[in-house]
């Protein structure tokens, strides 16, 4: 099921408050994403991001998925504060109503050279379009399942980082994402760029859980990053963008 965000020009997947499910740009409208030559600490990316988005002449309801990088994986209270932070923003620019939250989103931690606190790597907004090909960003799933639970609760074979362990968590975060896009009528052949976060070796179950399904069809791009809560060990996300920017 998705809702429509009159506001941004875009459908989305309801999820949770912090983020939706994913986002796809209305008839009439395309995504646009705009990635930073470097990530900007989160106060000064969104100061950033209202600029060029106003800048394009668009409100900036338009703003509709953003991805992240943060110094290091979360406890479960700590995402939570976090995303309490987070919001703040949107509910100012009147994207989140204080229950519901129409942008996607991902936020990982690279292992490697991360940044001192969380910043904005890339974001993605509508604008009118001429064309009729259609637009779409899903937000990162990492291997929890859905639910009220905590982390450890509901997540995919839990600590386990043995090759069959991180087999089964591939497998269920390619199904998530899967099932996201079809919730918009897509699927992989209509994916323009797929992204993997992990820091362990998914060699051996690439091709059977990825390539033979057409997640790959486009190429894979690996961030050696944790997902952002503690003990998840896989992410992914995947977006339909004919228009991307660097600045």
């Amino acid at each position: 099921m998705t809702n429509n965000f009159s506001a941004g020009n875009y459908r989305f997947i309801p999820a949770v408050f912090q983020y939706s499910g994913g986002v796809a740009a209305n008839p009439g409208y395309e995504i646009e994403r705009v990635r930073f030559d470097r990530p900007l600490p989160l106060a000064e990316g969104f100061a950033r991001v209202a600029k060029f988005i106003q800048s394009a002449g668009r409100p900036l309801t338009s703003f509709c998925a953003c991805e992240l990088r943060s110094p290091a994986a979360f406890t479960d209270d700590g995402f939570r504060n976090f995303n309490l932070r987070y919001v703040e923003t949107l509910a100012e620019w009147g994207v989140y109503d204080g229950t519901t939250n129409p942008v996607a989103r991902s936020n990982v931690c690279p292992e490697i050279d991360p940044p001192a606190e969380p910043s904005f790597y890339a974001f993605s907004f509508t604008r009118p379009s001429q064309s009729t090909a259609a637009s779409f960003v899903i937000a990162g799933s990492g291997e929890s399942q859905e639910g009220n639970a905590s982390y450890a609760e509901r997540t995919v074979r839990y600590r386990d980082v043995s090759s069959e362990g991180i087999a089964d968590k591939v497998r269920y975060v390619a199904d998530v994402i899967e099932r996201r896009m079809g919730e918009f009528g897509f699927g992989w052949k209509d994916a323009t760029a797929v992204q993997t976060y992990t820091i362990h070796d998914f060699h051996h179950v690439f091709a059977d859980a990825l390539v033979r399904r057409g997640a790959a069809r486009s190429g894979l791009t690996w961030h050696f990053a944790r997902p952002p809560v503690i003990d998840l060990e896989y992410e992914m996300d995947c977006r339909r963008v004919l228009r991307e920017l660097v600045i």
